[in-house]
């Protein structure tokens, strides 16, 4: 099915930063295809089921062009956030601007007005040092080892992580896209929710995107909220 990318996206959610956080070793997926594929693969601080999960996804096509529907029109969110995602909402990627960071946190607050209408994210750019590292860290150390080795923000925070993508472009179509579509929490311990939970969060009101290549040219794009 044509060239195959080892890709995974994973999460960690915690109530402070204690607690050892393990992942499943990566799983290969077909190119052209996203999926869900993955299971549960331990937590932090024994607080989140979804914590080190797999979420495979075409690293070929991220994040392909085309919107499902309106979504975020001013007809459509005239009455305030959507109690759930518009279903299939693949708005076309944000311009590439030249700063992975701001348009990373643009693609965030795209999913979350044109999908759903919810109101933007701020970019936590004091926080965009730190997670730069947490990036760099954990392409050592190994997923979500750098949130409690190198905590960013306070208090109770989320994770997520797109380790070994082919590029910083591929993991903010693509990447996010994935996470996005994992949709809302359906109470099924086979499916993963986690990743759009924390991009559709309430409870945190920023986020800072970080990233890392690795000398062999894979990316590790970190977003942490805060």
């Amino acid at each position: 099915m044509g060239t195959r990318f080892l890709l995974i996206a994973v999460l960690a959610l915690a109530s402070g930063c204690e607690g050892a956080i393990t992942d499943e070793p990566p799983r290969t997926f077909d190119a052209g295809t996203d999926t869900d594929a993955g299971t549960d693969a331990g937590t932090d601080a024994g607080t989140d089921p979804d914590a080190g999960t797999d979420a495979g996804t075409d690293a070929g096509t991220g994040g392909a062009g085309g919107s499902a529907g309106a979504g975020g029109d001013p007809g459509q969110c005239a009455g305030g956030p959507l109690a759930s995602p518009i279903p299939n909402c693949t708005p076309t990627p944000v311009p590439n601007t030249g700063d992975i960071h701001a348009d990373c946190v643009a693609r965030i607050n795209q999913f979350r007005w044109e999908c759903q209408c919810l109101a933007p994210l701020s970019r936590w750019v004091s926080g965009e040092s730190c997670t730069d590292s947490n990036a760099e860290y954990d392409s050592v150390n190994g997923v979500h080892a750098s949130f409690s080795a190198i905590p960013c923000g306070s208090g109770s925070r989320a994770q997520n992580e797109c380790p070994n993508w082919p590029s910083n472009q591929v993991v903010i179509s693509g990447c996010l896209q994935a996470m996005w579509d994992e949709g809302p929490e359906d109470g099924d311990p086979n499916t993963i929710n986690g990743h759009y939970e924390s991009m559709a969060t309430s409870t945190y009101t920023r986020v800072a995107c970080g990233f890392f290549t690795t000398p062999s040219g894979n990316v590790w794009g970190v977003q942490n909220f805060d």
